[in-house]
């Protein structure tokens, strides 16, 4: 299964998380949670307090219940998003759809809806974290393989393969999603992007390419599934 074999993307004590909502017991709860977890962590009980404590730290996330006293969620969102890079998850109502889709409409990167999982929410903050603060991402290990986002390389048993961009995209993308098979139009959405207009061999050819330069004469790393796509099998 993807997840399988692999380490954590960052290190949690460099993410600063802010916690706001009016109810205690829920404060309570995401903020033990979180320092469990490793993660530098503030919280407030008002739209006021936030900002202000916003302002002092600046967190990374900001963990949002959208009905507060005072400035809601939605006008604390802009204020947050007005002071900088902070990635936002709204908690919302489970009937709210319109609280989701204003929240999502004013600037909110994601949403959470009450009453919800801790790992629901930790799998929404590892997502954030990952698209908009590249620079706290550390080395991710897959199997033998160690890639290296900030470097853009991805080495193998040691050594680091030498790698074209698309080369690089193609195999960590397949890295990712080990154990699953991945069908040549995923491959080319994923890789080459939706407004790709060349041959689908494409991608046969740079499967071979890899294969080449990771020794796998006998297609038993990068496997192909006929009339289905590529699946990549870890040692």
């Amino acid at each position: 299964m993807p997840g399988d074999n692999r380490v954590t993307l960052y290190d949690p004590s460099k993410v600063r998380v802010l916690v706001v909502d009016d109810e205690p017991s829920i404060v309570k709860f995401l903020e033990f949670g979180l320092r469990r977890e490793g993660y530098w962590v503030q919280t407030a009980r008002d739209g006021v307090e936030a900002i202000a404590k916003a302002r002092e730290s600046m967190p990374h996330v900001c963990i949002l219940d959208v009905m507060m006293p005072g400035p809601d969620g939605f006008e604390v969102c802009r204020m947050l998003k007005g002071m900088g890079n902070v990635a936002v998850i709204l908690l919302t109502a489970r009937d709210a759809i319109d609280d989701r889709v204003k929240g999502l409409l004013g600037g909110a990167d994601d949403y959470v809806v009450k009453p919800f999982s801790f790992e629901e929410l930790l799998a929404r903050i590892h997502a954030r974290v990952r698209n908009q603060f590249p620079s706290l991402l550390k080395q991710q290990e897959i199997g033998p393989f160690v890639i290296d986002d900030a470097r853009k390389e991805i080495s193998f048993r040691g050594e680091t393969l030498k790698l074209s961009s698309t080369e690089y995209e193609l195999l960590r993308y397949l890295l990712q999603n080990h154990g699953l098979v991945l069908s040549k139009a995923q491959i080319l959405d994923h890789v080459w992007g939706y407004d790709f207009n060349g041959q689908d061999n494409i991608v046969e050819v740079y499967i071979s390419a890899l294969r080449e330069k990771l020794g796998d004469r006998d297609r038993t790393l990068i496997r192909t599934l006929r009339g289905q796509g590529y699946r990549v099998d870890l040692p």
